[in-house]
Parts: C-alpha cells; structure tokens; sequence
C-alpha cells in the first residue's frame, strides 16, 4: 500500500530534495506537490480521492500563510484528522507552541544534509502509520 503524500512548498530546491529523499526510502509513496498556500487549499477542496496520509506544509508560504492553512484544515470535518507536518528552516519556540496549539501534528527543522531528511523524513512517517510502513518495508524487502 502506498503512503500517499501531500508537499506544499514553493522552494522547487525542496520539493526536489524531499521528493529525491522519498524516492530513496524503502517505503512505498505517492507525492502531490503544491507551490503555495492557495494551491494547497484548493487541491483539498476539489480532491475527490482519499485524503493524504499526510501534508508537509512549509512553514512560509506566499499567497495563503500556513498558519492560515492549518487552521481552515482542522476547522474543516472531512480534513480534521489530516496529519500536518510543519517544515522550516528556523523554528522559534513561540512559534511552534502556537502551531501545536492550532493542530500541527509535528514542527520540523528542514535539515541541509541529504541523508538527515530522508531520516527526518522516515522517522515522521513511521511515526505517523507504523502498520502501513512496515507493510511496505517488507515487501521492499521482497522485490529487493
């Protein structure tokens, strides 16, 4: 079963590296990328298939904030339970604190090294669904 994955961020240098460090995990994924705040909204209004397992949503956003974002989404019924990520280069305490208060599920720093985000990033999916992740480690591990 894949890992269906929601990425909105409108550094296309991330979205590269985030995607290029997916692709290298042992964990079956699908990756939708938006470049900013209203694409995002707008690909969760219109999106008739199932929700993302998760959404990494970038800190700062041009168009619609994240912090405007995050609280539509979990104002929203059907988005509620949606895992959000935040990434950034630089977090203050005040400002994580005031994300988890509005429903983040995860503030992270994004890391300048390759190999730290494909862990970064493996960590908070098998935090995240440990059954699908196992599921598809395993059966990596069977192709491999």
């Amino acid at each position: 079963m894949d890992l269906r994955l929601l990425l909105a961020d409108d550094d296309d240098d991330d979205c590269l590296f985030f995607k290029q460090a997916l692709e290298e995990l042992p964990i079956d994924t699908h990756l939708t990328t938006v470049q900013d705040g209203e694409q995002l909204m707008n690909w969760l209004a219109t999106n008739i298939g199932p929700l993302p397992d998760a959404l990494f949503l970038d800190l700062n956003m041009p168009r619609k904030g994240s912090c405007e974002c995050l609280v539509e989404i979990k104002a929203d019924q059907r988005l509620r339970q949606l895992p959000v990520i935040i990434l950034s280069a630089s977090f203050e305490k005040e400002m994580a604190d005031r994300l988890y208060k509005k429903g983040a599920t995860s503030c992270i720093l994004k890391p300048a090294d390759f190999s730290q985000l494909k862990q970064l990033i493996q960590q908070t999916l098998s935090s995240l669904t440990p059954a699908n992740v196992k599921q598809s480690v395993a059966k990596a591990v069977v192709r491999g």
